[in-house]
């Protein structure tokens, strides 16, 4: 076996187990948690030198791929660890530096932790049950009786150079012959092997103890309270409350809620207000989660608490601009339930998972002598910590939906479904609705609900919105795009049932969705906004479509007395007139090359039979659509925009 071969092999192991570790939410949440290990490598001259491949920063060991961990040169690090102070900043510059690859990731800040530590494999985790042991008074003194000289146990020490440089002092006097793994005091776990299998199983059993020390000693595994029902979710007032959030987070945020049976009993506590305020179950968490969590709704008193929090920890060399928007990210009320909130789908969903676990550590801290967090001095200092702050301002997005929430109707196949894509390219959330069950599949992530219903029915339309703010907090956009082209009948030779049929859907439909959905457009943080598809049938209707090209008409009636209304409300409401867009439902491959023949045309000449002789897609309009939701059409309402090439009977 070559040493190429063998690097390769090794590797892989460890990217087999730390998917292993990131599968498990108990043990690490969201890009949390480090595994690393120690692979001899030739450098340009051809000497043997050690290298530390570690987990990138970025990456999340659920999904980590070889190229995920990062190649450092190792003896670097370890004399790294022997300076008596650096920067954080200067650690994370050195340790760049020393990457085996230009093209890698930048290493985890604990990268040094882990060359110091004398193990070929480590794992790092935090554990939900590590931690909701260490948040007690007696934590220390739990996790000695439970584990012994198993593990070495290191104070609480923010992560960085400072932590390694304790661990390199620690570690070595307290390590005995049994030392399988170390307790990061409200922080984590480690385990060491000489196999990946051997770190993982090691980490598996010390977890399982902790487990069953909750479970056994304590009773506290898988608290359970007495089950509570809530009451019926008040959708405009949950509207009222992002809107309120996301003016004190100076942009548009996603809110998402999450209901259970734990989070019910949670929500009850009579002492819910004092131990939620104490902060995270670790710093990790804080960035996504924020200090803590804002309980009741009242967000001007949370926004204020959180601004004389910063005053009070902030020293004279910091600069008041670093203050991190004072909005909560969790909400926890009695009434409306527990809420995550984000600037996307998948930051409010990443929040959710992390606190649902908070609320689990909380729980079983409680019940084994009570739940104690850090000192608000160190998650503070974890919070506006330079490297987070510098993490932050990376990942933070600056699509111009971000944080806003769309509805489109006939979401399931063409314009819908290329809208839908269209604004979740932008950083929308939407909310897809369709008859077709298609439309659950449009798309896939946090980011979009696809609701199966039919649009004639007033119930479905009304659980239809109720459950798009329960997944996304609002609505600012409403793309009302259904509609049904029926088959051409001149009007001597149409039956008043399929008159109303085609009513049905493209006009009353249509009325009774902008009717419940302009009180929640009302309370959109940017202004809410109405795009209609109309159809060139509008402006120069033809014969054999009466039915279709009266209630189009109609619809864009009904657009322009909504514009006339709305403005008021901050709502703008405009109309897009599509023509021969041949990707869609209505036009198959045998009606197109029917049609071309009556003309005389090719099926591309047929297509393209337009002024500018292009073909329009579905593409082509949904691009338009976002575009007027977008700010370039900020003080547009009313207008009625063609989209068909160039057609001369509009024009």
């Amino acid at each position: 076996m070559s040493k190429k071969t063998a690097i390769s092999e090794e590797l892989a192991k460890r990217v087999e187990t730390s998917r292993m570790i990131g599968a498990d939410k108990s043990l690490v949440l969201h890009g949390g948690g480090n595994t690393s290990v120690k692979l001899a490598e030739e450098d340009i001259f051809g000497q043997q030198r050690e290298v530390l491949y570690v987990k990138g920063s970025g990456w999340d060991l659920e999904t980590i791929e070889p190229q995920g961990f990062a190649p450092v040169w190792l003896e670097p690090l370890r004399r790294l660890a022997m300076l008596d102070g650096m920067t954080d900043t200067e650690m994370v510059n050195q340790l760049v530096t020393n990457l085996v690859n230009a093209n890698a990731p930048v290493p985890s800040i604990e990268t040094i932790l882990h060359a110091i530590l004398p193990y070929k494999y480590v794992d790092h985790t935090h554990a939900d049950a590590i931690l909701a042991i260490t948040n007690t008074p007696r934590g220390r003194e739990l996790i000695e009786e439970l584990y012994g000289d198993d593990v070495v146990i290191i104070p609480y020490v923010m992560p960085g150079f400072d932590l390694a440089k304790l661990v390199a002092k620690e570690f070595p006097l307290r390590r005995t012959e049994r030392t399988i793994g170390m307790v990061l005091l409200n922080h984590g776990i480690f385990s060491f092997g000489e196999t990946a299998e051997e770190s993982l199983q090691r980490m598996v059993d010390l977890v399982r103890r902790a487990q069953k020390f909750l479970r056994d000693r304590c009773g506290a595994w898988a608290c359970v309270g007495a089950t509570w029902e809530p009451t019926i979710l008040d959708s405009v007032d949950v509207v009222k409350l992002r809107r309120s959030i996301s003016l004190s987070a100076g942009g548009a945020v996603i809110m998402t809620r999450q209901d259970d049976t734990g989070v019910r009993s949670f929500l009850q506590r009579p002492d819910l207000h004092q131990i939620v305020t104490q902060g995270p179950v670790t710093p990790d968490h804080v960035i996504r989660t924020k200090r803590v969590p804002m309980v009741g709704t009242d967000v001007e008193k949370y926004t204020e608490n959180y601004r004389r929090y910063f005053s009070e920890h902030v020293d004279s060399a910091r600069d008041p601009k670093t203050m991190l928007d004072p909005a909560p990210r969790v909400v926890l009320d009695r009434r409306l339930g527990f809420w995550s909130i984000g600037r996307s789908a998948r930051d409010a969903a990443i929040v959710s998972e992390i606190y649902r676990h908070t609320i689990d550590v909380i729980q079983q801290a409680e019940a084994i002598g009570g739940y104690q967090a850090l000192p608000s001095e160190d998650i503070f200092d974890v919070e506006y910590w330079e490297l987070e702050q510098a993490k932050l301002k990376k990942n933070s997005s600056s699509l111009p939906f971000a944080g806003e929430v769309a509805l489109v109707t006939g979401a399931a196949s063409g314009i819908g479904a290329a809208t839908v894509a269209a604004l979740r390219k932008l950083g929308a959330a939407v909310i897809g609705v369709d008859v077709n069950p298609v439309v659950e599949q449009v798309a896939t992530g946090p980011d979009y609900l696809g609701i199966c219903g039919n649009l004639t029915d007033q119930r479905a339309v009304s659980a239809a919105i109720e459950r798009g703010i329960e997944r996304f907090g609002g609505l600012d956009m409403l793309i009302m795009n259904a509609g049904v082209f029926p088959k051409g009948k001149p009007i001597d030779l149409l039956p008043l049932s399929d008159w109303c049929a085609v009513m049905d859907v493209n006009l009353d439909a249509a009325f009774d969705l902008m009717n419940k959905a302009c009180p929640f457009l009302a309370l959109a943080p940017r202004g809410g906004r109405v795009v209609v598809v109309g159809s060139k049938n509008v402006p120069a209707p033809g014969p054999g479509a009466a039915a279709y090209s009266a209630s189009k008409a109609a619809l864009t009636q009904l657009a322009r007395v909504a514009a006339l209304e709305w403005g008021k409300l901050g709502i703008r409401v405009n109309v897009v007139h599509p023509n021969a867009v041949f990707d869609t439902g209505i036009w198959t491959d045998e009606i197109i090359e029917a049609r071309a023949q009556e003309y005389g045309l090719s099926v591309d000449a047929y297509k393209k039979r337009n002024l500018l002789q292009v073909e329009v897609t579905s593409n082509d309009v949904a691009r338009l659509i976002a575009e007027m939701c977008s700010s370039t059409f900020w003080k547009v309402t009313g207008a009625q925009i063609p989209i068909d090439g160039g057609n001369d009977r509009v024009i």
